[in-house]
């Protein structure tokens, strides 16, 4: 009994760390040798959809070596008190100079209340200036997306774009069509020249984005001047006004139904 209490006592103290005001937590990558520090600030709850949580966070992110950190990303994963995995996060940064501090913020989604943190990271990244970079010319159907390589803005498309060997995330976004993304490994004998498509799909939902950073796909019913009601997964919510940045409809197609004509009826002939 006395070993459960203080592995409770252990659970509350990493909870109020990761919660409580004013309180942060730090993690060093990687552990064997490190070069980045990230200290993270308290988590706060902006949202919950479909038991899933959303936390924000600001993170500074300090470069402990003597070189550059051209880009960083980071995978931030969440654990409950049995120390299982309940949710994760991305964390991106770029351009760190040797000794220098950056702060960015983390958006933590969780179906769970996590007590602890782990982070991930792929050690290619601590590469040093003048490493191989590969051409790869992306292009996205239709054109004129925005283009995201590993989370960094990198134009819009069709763009050239110059990619270190190793593992990466291409992503592309344009209104009206529903995102796309794909992986991309970037291998040693890989020729310059090469290109690659991204296909944007046609939105079926309408979209509304929240101040907050929330995204929700459904069907709007209903707008006035002061609610928005929106069907998500076939429950209404009730959004008031100013909770609404944006919004993105999509084009019904309303099918009128032929008229249904009746036959018309005799009348009847007068007897002879």
């Amino acid at each position: 009994m006395k070993t459960r209490r203080c592995c409770l006592a252990l659970v509350c103290l990493i909870t109020s760390a990761l919660f409580a005001k004013d309180a942060t937590v730090t993690l060093v990558w990687p552990q064997d040798r490190p070069a980045i520090k990230l200290t993270f600030g308290k988590f706060q709850q902006i949202g919950s959809l479909a038991g899933q949580n959303t936390y924000v966070c600001d993170v500074l992110v300090e470069n402990l070596t003597d070189r550059p950190v051209p880009r960083a990303t980071f995978t931030i994963y969440g654990n409950d008190k049995n120390n299982i995995r309940v949710g994760d996060g991305m964390l991106f940064v770029s351009d760190l100079n040797p000794q220098q501090q950056a702060k960015v913020r983390l958006q933590f989604n969780s179906v769970g209340l996590p007590v602890s943190l782990t982070i991930s990271a792929k050690k290619d990244m601590l590469a040093p200036p003048g490493v191989k970079t590969i051409p790869l010319r992306v292009i996205s159907v239709p054109p004129g997306a925005k283009l995201k390589v590993d989370g960094q803005d990198a134009g819009v498309t069709p763009v050239m774009v110059k990619l270190t060997i190793g593992e990466h995330t291409l992503e592309a976004a344009k209104e009206g069509y529903a995102p796309g993304n794909t992986p991309l490994e970037v291998t040693p004998d890989e020729l310059p020249g090469g290109s690659i498509t991204i296909e944007l799909g046609g939105l079926s939902r309408d979209t509304v984005e929240l101040r907050d950073g929330t995204t929700l796909l459904g069907d709007i019913l209903s707008m006035s001047m002061t609610a928005v009601v929106v069907s998500v997964d076939g429950k209404e919510r009730t959004l008031d006004r100013n909770q609404v940045k944006k919004m993105i409809l999509v084009e019904r197609q309303v099918l009128q139904q032929p008229a249904i004509l009746q036959p018309a009826t005799q009348a009847p002939q007068p007897r002879q």
